[in-house]
């Protein structure tokens, strides 16, 4: 344990830049367990953070990886023991806390979650941060009513960690899944085997909608994109419907009116992985352990990679190449 392998990110006089390097554990910050880390998943927050120019690290030198999975091998909580497996997403890690693309991590035992029964190590970082907003959304939709037999969920950039993953869970459930994306041309029998029943371009959601309200279309939308094309799907929604959102791969802004909302109750669920309370973040995960395994997904939607990879993988997430999930092999 005195010395493991780090993804390690620099900005300072020499400007920026990334790459693999060997650190010494007491290199680590303040935390109450030491987790030696097997797994950790790629998302595009990671891409910002490795990007000069993200917005998400506030001090460097730094250790990206907003999530981990591995063994505890040093506890002062008695609520973790030595050998236990567990898992994290979220809070600090990996935008202000050293994160999970390193052998080691040191942490705060609070944001733990005890890896469930039914999950391995390396299916939790599979599902990872982006599987986990995914099983949020569907949550959330979920909670807003959503029911089968009301037609049709959307997924938007569904080939995406968090599209491709709603997509999975959404079938398992027995939903009726469409499934938009801009690489409808090379993805299509991809999307089909996670469970997809339609596959639409990005063009036809984002094709212009006269008026304030459209054609009711959908039953609920997992939308991870964000953006422009938030306008004609909120005028599509069907009475009572909701839209779980988020994501800004596609902008921050989006414009539109009240008259979804006070003409047919539609619903603008806002979605946070970061802070999601701990007694729902436990619920959502052993969901995912059991009826919400993403079955589909984990079977064909996975790339592994070692820490030498990440540069190129980080970059192609950024520019939208990424497909399916990416998860990084620390072991």
């Amino acid at each position: 344990m005195d010395k493991f392998q780090a993804y390690m990110i620099h900005k300072d006089e020499r400007g920026f830049r990334s790459g693999v390097e060997t650190l010494a554990i007491d290199q680590l910050p303040e935390g109450d367990v030491t987790v030696k880390v097997e797994y950790s998943g790629v998302n595009y927050k990671d891409g910002l953070a490795n990007s000069a120019n993200g917005r998400i690290v506030k001090t460097y030198p730094f250790i990206p990886g907003i999530d981990l999975a591995g063994t505890i091998v040093e506890s002062s909580n008695p609520k973790f023991k030595i050998g236990d497996s567990i898992l994290c997403t979220g809070y600090g890690l990996g935008v202000s806390h050293y994160g999970g693309f390193s052998g080691y991590a040191r942490l705060n035992s609070e944001w733990l979650v005890a890896l469930p029964e039914g999950l391995t190590s390396r299916e939790a970082m599979s599902i990872g941060t982006a599987g986990f907003t995914a099983a949020l959304s569907v949550d959330s939709l979920l909670l807003n009513g959503l029911r089968v037999e009301n037609g049709p969920v959307l997924v938007t950039g569904a080939t995406g960690g968090v599209g491709s993953i709603a997509v999975s869970i959404l079938a398992q459930l027995g939903f009726e899944v469409v499934a938009s994306t801009g690489k409808a041309d090379k993805y299509t029998d991809f999307l089909k085997q996670l469970g997809a029943t339609a596959v639409v371009t990005r063009g036809d959601i984002e094709a212009p909608v006269k008026g304030v309200l459209a054609k009711e279309r959908w039953a609920g939308v997992i939308d991870p994109v964000g953006g422009a094309q938030l306008t004609g799907i909120l005028k599509s929604i069907q009475y009572g419907g909701g839209v779980a959102l988020s994501g800004l791969t596609g902008g921050a802004s989006f414009d539109n009116t009240v008259y979804p909302f006070i003409l047919r109750g539609v619903q603008l669920l806002g979605i946070d992985s970061v802070n999601c309370p701990m007694d729902r973040r436990q619920i959502i995960w052993n969901n995912l352990a059991s009826d919400w395994k993403p079955v589909t997904a984990l079977q064909q939607g996975i790339t592994e990679v070692q820490l030498d990879d990440l540069s190129s993988v980080l970059e192609t997430i950024l520019q939208g190449g990424a497909v399916g999930r990416t998860l990084v092999k620390l072991d």
